[in-house]
């Protein structure tokens, strides 16, 4: 694996095979000593043009938990906030010899321009970029999905024939579009539920089922449910008349918490907006794994980092 940009990239075999490596770290996280040397003497950078700080720091335990070199770099109190370009900061991070390049950016395609442009010879992975993309969020969704499904026996198996709704702003949600094309390349069956508003245009060409009834899409028994967080600083317009009204609507309250099957499982990727999108009921009840994702996450980022810096990469 060269770069780590899309989950549209991801074939099924690919995807499960990251997925199976993940299951492996996971097995040396619930180790008293959580390490090992596969990535010692490589320097990992971790390049944020945005805030973060679970996925950050989840790709920094990863890379440290593999024992490779870690450069954190933020753009605030950078040459970056002085007008430096994207170029510029790439042939920084090539001198000081980055063998990846982790990034997050509010620029939809600035990963896919720094892995395809030429100007640093480093694995790149897309941490989020813009509305676009966020791969390992969608591969860390998966994995959780899979192991509560099959436990020990996750290994080589997809999601064939689960049911998965998504719910809320899927617009500037880059974690609603990695999930679509990934848990359908994985067999899993995708509906989206939300105000027409905060639907894309282009949708009709997306692997899902498209619905605006939360309790329509409860009544039809799913799997999973996946609540996204009203991207508020994104917004520039009226998208629903109020937050009241949204959660009236759109939210996982504890009346459609308990219309849920008891092994219905509760996702949500964060940050959570409590009494908005989900009520504290449903994001702390028993069908909750809204921590088991965040666990999940260090696991996946250590694979990925594994898979890109372990060995020869492809060239594409």
């Amino acid at each position: 694996m060269r770069h780590l940009l899309s989950t549209r990239d991801l074939d099924r075999e690919t995807a499960i095979g990251i997925l199976d490596v993940a299951e492996d770290m996971a097995d040396v996280s619930s180790r008293e000593v959580k390490k090992l040397p596969t990535l010692r003497g490589k320097t990992v950078v971790n390049l944020f043009f945005e805030d973060s700080t679970r996925t950050r720091i989840s790709f920094e335990a990863a890379a440290k938990r593999l024992s490779a070199d870690v450069i954190n770099f933020s753009a605030k109190g950078s040459s970056v906030s002085k007008g430096e370009s994207l170029k510029d900061t790439a042939q920084t991070l090539a001198a000081i010899g980055a063998d990846a390049v982790v990034v997050r950016h509010s620029a939809s395609g600035a990963p896919h321009t720094l892995a395809s442009a030429g100007w640093i010879d480093a694995g790149i992975l897309n941490a989020g970029d813009g509305t676009h993309e966020h791969p390992t969020q969608a591969l860390l969704d998966a994995f959780t999905m899979r192991r509560r499904l099959h436990g020990s026996a996750s290994r080589g198996k997809g999601l064939d024939g689960v049911h998965v709704v998504i719910v809320g702003d899927i617009l500037h949600s880059r974690v609603a579009r990695s999930d679509v094309w990934l848990l359908n390349t994985l067999g899993a069956h995708v509906t989206l539920i939300a105000p027409p508003t905060l639907l894309p245009v282009d949708t009709g060409q997306w692997p899902c089922e498209i619905g605006y009834d939360l309790d329509a899409a409860i009544d039809a028994d799913p799997d999973v449910v996946m609540m996204l967080r009203i991207q508020a600083e994104r917004m520039n317009a009226a998208f629903f008349p109020n937050t009241r009204e949204y959660s009236r609507r759109w939210g996982l309250d504890a009346s459609r918490l308990d219309r849920l099957r008891s092994d219905t499982m509760v996702m949500h990727p964060g940050p959570m907006v409590r009494g908005l999108e989900i009520s504290a009921a449903a994001a702390d009840s028993a069908r909750s794994l809204v921590r088991d994702q965040v666990a999940s996450g260090v696991s996946v980022r250590m694979a990925a980092l594994y898979l890109l810096l372990s060995g020869d990469r492809e060239v594409d």
